[in-house]
């Protein structure tokens, strides 16, 4: 029995490599994906406090 499970495992192992290796670079992919909307969300919300101090010292 263990002779077959053997060899029912051998040739998903290459696809299993394969799909690991896929849904890693997939990962990465999404995690700077991420790490790109936080700079941008965060240069954002520093634009707006700097429009909105100069609204507020410059108001008559």
């Amino acid at each position: 029995m263990s002779d077959e499970s053997a060899v029912d495992r051998t040739p998903e192992q290459p696809l299993d490599r394969s799909l690991e290796k896929r849904r890693l670079e997939q990962e990465k992919k999404d995690e700077r994906k991420v790490w790109y909307f936080l700079a941008y969300f965060l240069f954002g919300i520093h634009i707006v406090a700097f429009v909105m101090i100069y609204a507020v010292r410059h108001a008559k």
